[in-house]
């Protein structure tokens, strides 16, 4: 009964540090919501996907899209969007906008055959 009461008070010491570290991570995982599309073909001229050409793009909206448009600064020099106060910030194959409109979005994609960073969006 010892033994295992002991265990017992173990395991949940491990346990409580273990929640407790977690609470003081100093970059935790968020939630997020967002949409996928897998798709073949060309961002704008997109297929069914197939065997050979597999690809996936994502679109982040809300708060998460603004903390990764903060976090790739500066802006872009020329946006995708008329719209007054529109700003677009991109890396590579990251790409985020801002629109008064519309709010933060962001994009990026893979191709899933090779496992490669793609554009997740166009102008």
């Amino acid at each position: 009964m010892k033994k295992n009461l002991a265990l017992l008070t173990t395991i949940s010491l491990v346990s409580l540090a273990y929640a407790a570290e977690q609470l003081h991570w100093p970059a935790p995982y968020r939630p997020f919501k967002g949409e996928y599309t897998i798709y073949s073909g060309e961002l704008g001229d997109q297929q069914a996907p197939t065997k050979d050409d597999r690809k996936l793009s994502f679109i982040i909206e809300g708060q998460p899209a603004k903390d990764i448009f903060n976090a790739m600064p500066p802006d872009d020099k020329e946006t995708c969007s008329g719209e007054k106060g529109a700003r677009s910030r991109s890396k590579q194959n990251v790409w985020c906008t801002f629109n008064p409109g519309d709010g933060y979005t962001c994009y990026f994609g893979f191709d899933l055959t090779t496992g490669k960073s793609i554009a997740g969006g166009t102008c």
